[in-house]
């Protein structure tokens, strides 16, 4: 697992204080997989109002320094708290957030680090963050969830509906302008293994390009959704081999799993 022994033993501290309102989310929560290519610098928390973010951080604070932990805070303002987390000689950086409720999953409970918010949520989160800066971590990430979780141009289909404000193309557009990095971008982050640019390149291209022609193939009355087959009980991108059961399935506050279709 992609995150530090010093972040594994703060987050499992700070289990015990999560809530479907208050989770674990970002990159952290995105590199809990084994095959994940970099380590998350900071821990963040999401929290469903502003109001909750400081709920949170004074439990949190207070569980962390009765444990020996020192907490230095870096930013306070209200929805958003950064503060440096350390003991023994290792540290780390936390933040507290506000995050909208609108999601299309609701998040899940773990029993690691209490409540995540889910893996599809992080990576449609991370298409946003793309769409919005040109950082290389971002475009590692979501080039991973591409092959982890969902295609590319699933991802880009259902993110137009958490972000209303951008459509599948528009959205499309401005990730085609992001992928241009050199080595050194890459040699500040903390990678599990070295990053070959050229077939990075390539994997960036071939997503983009399978992106473009699944979104052209969509009906615009679908615009903003996800796509759950019920015979797999599984996400997919529709095309070729996939099943044809695969129906529409949109994101509401707190998120919904995906009903059955009832006969009509």
């Amino acid at each position: 697992m992609p995150v530090t022994p010093f972040q594994d033993r703060v987050c499992r501290l700070l289990a015990s204080n999560r809530a479907p309102d208050s989770y674990l989310a970002g990159g952290t929560a995105l590199h809990a997989a084994p095959n994940s290519r970099r380590f998350s610098n900071d821990v963040d928390y999401f929290h469903d109002s502003i109001a909750r973010v400081a709920e949170a951080f004074a439990a949190d604070r207070a569980l962390l320094e009765s444990h020996g932990y020192a907490v230095t805070v870096e930013v306070q303002q209200p929805g958003h708290i950064r503060a440096r987390v350390a003991a023994g000689g290792d540290d780390t950086r936390l933040e507290w957030a506000h995050d909208s409720s609108w999601r299309f999953l609701p998040v899940l409970r773990d029993e690691v680090v209490g409540f995540v918010l889910h893996p599809i949520d992080l990576a449609l989160n991370k298409v946003l963050a793309l769409a919005g800066r040109d950082e290389p971590r971002d475009l590692l990430d979501v080039i991973d969830a591409h092959d982890r979780i969902l295609p590319l141009g699933a991802l880009v289909w259902a993110a137009a509906g958490k972000d209303p404000g951008f459509s599948p193309t528009s959205l499309l557009e401005l990730l085609k302008r992001r992928g241009t990095h050199r080595p050194e971008d890459f040699a500040r982050l903390r990678l599990t293994q070295p990053v070959d640019l050229v077939a990075l390149k390539q994997a960036w291209r071939a997503a983009l390009d399978e992106a473009e022609q699944f979104i052209a193939s969509r009906p615009a009355s679908e615009t903003g959704c996800l796509y759950y087959a019920p015979s797999q009980a599984t996400f997919v991108m529709p095309g070729e081999g996939v099943p044809s059961d695969a129906m529409p399935h949109y994101g509401r506050p707190g998120g919904i799993w995906p009903q059955p279709a009832r006969a009509g």
